[in-house]
This record gives C-alpha cells, structure tokens and sequence, in this order.
C-alpha cells in the first residue's frame, strides 16, 4: 500500500485537500505510519568533472557531480539563443517565416574561415528565422546565431542583454551570457549544469512542437561548395541516432571548456535530460554520454501515479473575478524510483498563495512535491487550468465570503 498524502494547509484551501487525496490512490489508516527500508541507489560511475541526469516528468535528479560549478559552456550556450527566439515566435512577435539580411559585418566575423562551426551564410544573403533555427540547432552555426541577434535586436551585444535579462528571468542564478554563440570571450560566458538542465526543461515544457521540429534534424542542407555542390552537414548531437530515444539538444567543445553535451532522450513515456561537460574528446563525450543515458532508463524506472490532464487542487487567487483558480497536471504525474523499488511516499502540493490574478491558463502556480521512502523529494510543476482575471470590488467581496466559508 502507498503511504498517506501529507497536505500544506498553509499553500491550499480544504477543497484543494480534499481534491488532492482524491486524485490518488487511498493509503489505509494501517500505513499511515509505515516505514519503508531506505532505496538503493543504482551505482554510477564516471570520471566527468561535470555530470547531471535529471528525469524530466518527475524532476528527480538521478546523478549529479559538479552540477553547481560555473564553467564555460561553448556552444551549448546556444540554447538560450534558440529558447529566446523560439519564445518570441510563440508570443507572436517574430514571424517564423521572417527574412533576415546577413550583414556584410556578421559574414565577415563569423565565416566559415574565422567563426568555428558555420551553416555558411554569405554576406548579403536572404534567410527565414527558421532556416537560421534550422542551421544554429543542427551544425551548431555561429554565423545563424549571430545572423538571429543582429536579426532580432540590432547587435549581438543588444541581444546578450536580451539572454542574461532571460536567464534572470528563468532562475538560472550561476549562468552569464557575452555571446550569443558560446564563443570563447575571456570567461565572460559561464553556466552551471543545473541551469542548462533548467534551460533545457523549460524550452522542453514550454515549446515541444518546435523542440520536435527543430532538435532532432539528422542533418542540414543549406548553401553551395565552390565546386557548385549542395553542402550537407550531419546533426552534431553525438548520440543522435545511437541511443534510442535521443532528440536533442546541443554539443559544445573549446580548447577552455573540452567536449561538453546537453542532451535529452524520451522512452516510454519518460523523459531524461542530462549535461557532461570537460570531456578530453569527441569519442570521450560520446561514450559517456550514451552510457549515462543508458543508465538512466535502465536502472531507474517511472511509476505514473496521476494521468496528465487531472486537477490535482485548488490555489487561492488574490483580487481576481473568482476566489481560486484548479491546478492540473500538464503532464503524467511520475515518481522515479529504483528499478524493483518496493517502497512507498507521500505527496505534498505546495503553492505561494494567493497567487495575485490575472492568473492565464497554464501558468505554473503550484508544485507537487512525491517524496519515495528513501530517496529526495521530486517535484513537478502544476499550471493553472482555467483562467482567471482581475476582479472589480464586487469580486474580491465574494472572494472574502470564500475565504470564510469556503463556499
């Protein structure tokens, strides 16, 4: 049997109580005080200075060593690059179909001579924001990296202001971007694997069509070699194609910060993302990666407990035209736990309430916290299911009724 659900009365009403035990299985008053013998945590082991594998859907972070440590992220940097431009696609603000102008000054500092990796733009050239997102995912371009900032804000120095007011923004509190392509800049540029880890769960979350349409290309075919020929480049993600379930994100190497990846993988239904940075070598990086993947899904496995879609509570809205807002799972609601776990836990949802309206539907305003016997607290956001807006002063009276009678 499942242990019993422990409520944050504080963080929700007595509805939301009622509505979160209800959306669980019943433990019986036989286990309230159960123990469970602590989990065994499978063994991994690894010589990266750098490793992070986190499970997506039930935020249970399954290795970590160094997560915290700040450190250049070469072009994984570029990330941020594509979750800003993909952020302003969805808010309508920049048309995907968009041309931008390749400056005779972007070509010139980031061709394929002097820039590194390059989807080999020419000066003067006509190019959709999506082809530039095309060739910044899939070759790692600077040249579409910069092409997009100079695009979008003018400068890429107008643009890094952009990046480091979103990393601000997302809680990424170790990282700092000068480039919007990881070139090395003096160690301006650091990141921590936590907030690539947190990056990458957002972009994930919040755009899965274009993550699908965008991250898992398995090559780019764009410009013409001198011969006349068209130029195609495979994808650079090094176990794309070699580990099942693999559809992103993005590789970085420099001479400071060595083989770095952020990758992620999907099967059955679950979700890992993981970061291994100052590898010594391509093949280093790849076989350590595909093996932390590997390890990943092998030896842990996720136990839905509540299916995507279901209102797990209520959160109180403060001067909004109702007096609470439901909070859904977006996702299955998952705890992962050893292989075989035999264990049980408990769920806590927490909530910073009232949440102030006007509340949009699918705003995170909740999480639900799954601690399995044993192992640390797993956290997974909930959003708001409905909307909710700002109330006139006929609403926030009805709103003080509620709050003295829950009615």
């Amino acid at each position: 049997m499942r242990r019993p659900f422990f409520i944050a009365r504080a963080a929700i009403a007595g509805a939301a109580a009622l509505a979160l035990i209800a959306a669980f299985p019943a433990a019986s008053a036989g286990d309230a005080h159960s123990k469970s013998a602590p989990a065994s945590r499978p063994l991994y082991m690894t010589q990266a200075p750098i490793v992070m594998l986190k499970d997506l859907d039930s935020g249970a972070i399954l290795f970590s060593r160094g997560a915290e440590k700040r450190f250049p992220p070469a072009s994984m940097a570029k990330v941020m690059t594509a979750y800003i431009v993909l952020d302003l696609i969805e808010k309508g603000e920049l048309p995907r179909d968009r041309v931008i102008t390749v400056s005779q000054a972007t070509w010139k500092k980031w061709n394929g001579s002097n820039g590194g990796s390059t989807m080999f733009l020419r000066s003067g050239e006509k190019i959709s924001v999506d082809e530039l997102l095309k060739g910044l995912i899939t070759v790692s371009a600077n040249d579409a990296a910069a092409a997009l900032a100079v695009g979008i804000d003018g400068s890429e120095e107008a643009f890094v202001k952009r990046m480091n007011a979103m990393a601000s923004k997302l809680g990424m509190t170790s990282s700092h971007f000068g480039t919007p392509n990881g070139w090395p800049d003096g160690g301006v540029t650091k990141v921590s694997a936590a907030d690539l880890i947190l990056l990458a769960d957002r972009l994930i979350r919040e755009h899965p069509r274009d993550y699908a349409r965008y991250f898992s290309l398995p090559k780019l075919q764009h410009g013409t070699s001198p011969e006349g020929k068209p130029i195609v480049q495979p994808n650079t993600n090094p176990i794309l194609g070699r580990v099942e379930g693999v559809d992103g994100l993005k590789t970085g190497h420099t001479a400071e910060a060595g083989y770095c990846f952020l990758g992620s993988a999907k099967r059955g239904g679950r979700r890992l993302i993981m970061v291994v940075a100052g590898m010594t070598s391509d093949k280093a990086r790849r076989e350590e990666a595909a093996r932390l993947m590997t390890w990943g899904f092998e030896q842990w496995e996720g136990r839905e407990l509540v299916p995507a879609g279901a209102k797990i509570g209520r959160v109180d809205v403060g001067q909004g035209n109702a007096p609470a807002v439901l909070a859904e799972a977006a996702i299955p609601v998952r705890m992962t736990v050893p292989r075989g776990y035999a264990g049980g836990y408990s769920a806590v949802m927490r909530s910073r309430s009232p949440v102030p309206a006007p509340v949009a539907r699918g705003t995170r305003v909740a999480d639900l916290i799954v601690t399995p016997d044993g192992l640390p607290p797993q956290v997974t956001p909930l959003l708001a299911a409905n909307d909710v807006g700002a109330g006139g002063f006929g609403a926030r009276l009805r709103t003080g009724f509620y709050r003295l009678t829950g009615w």
